[in-house]
This record gives C-alpha cells, sequence and structure tokens, in this order.
C-alpha cells in the first residue's frame, strides 16, 4: 500500500502589516512632537542676547499677551486666580520654582511686574523673563 504524503506550503510571515503600523508609529511622532508648547497663544517675544535659563523641577511658565490676558500653563487666569496659584507652588515647591514670564513686547510694562510681585510675594524668588534669541 501507498500512503499519498501531503506537502505542507511553507509558514511565512506576512511583513506588509508590521511595516504599515511601523510607518503610522513614526508619522504619528514625528507630528506629535512638532507641535508647540502653547499654540493658541500669540505672543511676540523681544530679543536677547543672553544665555537661556536652564529649566528647574518645578517650572510655571506664564504668558502675557498683547491684550493683558494672562496664561498659566495654556490656561488663562485672572491676577488674583494667578497669585491664589503662585501662593499654592510657593508653599509646595519653595526656593525650587521658577517662574518664566513669556510677555509679548506690546505688553503694558506694568502688566508685566504685577505677575512678578505675585510670584515674589507668594515666596517665589526665582523668576525668568522669556526672550528670543537675537543678534548681539
Amino acid at each position: 500500500m501507498r500512503f499519498q504524503t501531503r506537502s505542507r506550503d511553507d509558514v511565512q510571515l506576512d511583513m506588509t502589516p508590521l511595516v504599515d503600523v511601523v510607518f503610522l508609529l513614526l508619522i504619528f511622532f514625528m507630528l506629535s512632537t512638532s507641535l508647540s508648547l502653547n499654540p493658541g497663544i500669540k505672543i511676540d517675544l523681544p530679543k536677547s542676547s543672553a544665555e537661556q535659563v536652564k529649566k528647574k523641577k518645578t517650572t510655571l511658565r506664564v504668558a502675557v499677551e498683547a491684550g493683558g490676558l494672562i496664561y498659566l500653563e495654556g490656561k488663562k487666569l485672572s491676577l488674583e486666580d494667578l497669585r491664589r496659584k503662585f501662593a499654592q507652588v510657593g508653599n509646595d515647591a519653595g526656593d525650587e520654582a521658577l517662574v518664566i514670564i513669556e510677555a509679548d513686547k506690546k505688553v503694558y510694562h506694568g502688566l508685566v511686574v504685577k505677575v512678578m510681585d505675585a510670584a515674589k510675594s507668594s515666596g517665589i524668588n526665582k523668576l525668568a523673563i522669556a526672550t528670543e534669541p537675537g543678534e548681539e
């Protein structure tokens, strides 16, 4: 008696879906890393030749628009709400907190001073004003 042996097809892994997924992940990460920190807040920073400030563990970014609107980490706040938030951070972080003020160059100087005063009165002693790199 003769038995027929079945020939097995070679099992192969289809690489096409794997390559598609890898390319989609690559495109996703390329697009997500190119987004700016505060996309909705339009600020025209003044130019400066000073070196950049190194980030601390507790860094608060305050943006002040030309119209006088104040944003803390992208959220619109009043000056009183900003004082309360600074007081909370000042109690928690103490001397380790750093406030970076990103003020438009058309902002009334008194408003920037009020933001600085709110930080200082809350116990935050380290302040920085953001600028764009400029010519010396």
